[in-house]
């Protein structure tokens, strides 16, 4: 779909709604491989247990939307995982080293203070015992938060890419929305919203500084 290009479609651009993982933090992959190495799994244990493994695909998508909370998913992948591993915190351990992307947030507040409202957009991996978005700092960012735990819907259903832009109070074309995984993009360019797709974050820090006319400056 056609990008705004010139100064007056970039002020038209009112909306920045944010995926979390993999857009305001480091691609987790790494740390998650190097996270099993020190379990003593192998190191694609967690990708494969999430992904190919069909009881931990199903356990995954279960959380995502709330139909298990983060303390049962914890107990039941352990299981999967092995049975050495330790249930206790599991979503928290693997998740600990993961680092924040520090410009994505730089960027995240300055077009918080050129006039933007800012949305997060993400899929559940649980609230509590661990936090991912207080963990990472980003929480308070953000004038509104919608979060598939809690809505009961999860990307790419279109239904949560509408409940954002009623909770923003903003029609699609005013808002950009960015993602790490391309299968969410499509439901919101159907919507009319401006889609970016994330990729390394420098390479996106800057994409966005051109399309919504703002300049990043990382905190000292």
């Amino acid at each position: 779909m056609p990008q705004p290009t010139d100064t007056a479609n970039r002020q038209a651009q009112r909306g920045l709604i944010l995926d979390f993982a993999g857009v305001l933090t480091a691609d987790p992959r790494p740390m998650h491989r190097a996270w099993c190495e020190s379990e003593g799994l192998h190191p694609e244990a967690w990708r494969a247990t999430l992904n190919d493994n069909p009881e931990g695909r199903r356990l995954y998508a279960a959380l995502e939307v709330g139909e298990i909370g983060q303390a049962e998913w914890n107990e039941r992948t352990a299981a999967l995982l092995g049975a050495d591993v330790a249930p206790e915190n599991l979503m928290g351990r693997a998740w600990a080293g993961v680092p924040a992307a520090r410009r994505m947030a730089a960027l995240a507040r300055a077009a918080k203070d050129a006039g933007y409202r800012l949305a997060l957009l993400s899929n559940s991996f649980g609230l509590e015992p661990f936090d991912p978005y207080e963990h990472a700092g980003v929480w308070s960012l953000f004038d509104v938060h919608v979060i598939s735990e809690a809505a009961g819907i999860a990307k790419p259903d279109p239904a949560i890419y509408q409940l954002t832009l009623e909770r923003l109070g903003l029609p699609a074309q005013a808002c950009v929305f960015v993602d790490d995984h391309p299968v969410n993009l499509p439901p919101a360019q159907a919507l009319g919203i401006t889609t970016v797709l994330a990729t390394h974050e420098a390479a996106t820090v800057a994409e966005l500084e051109g399309l919504l006319g703002v300049s990043t400056a990382l905190p000292a």
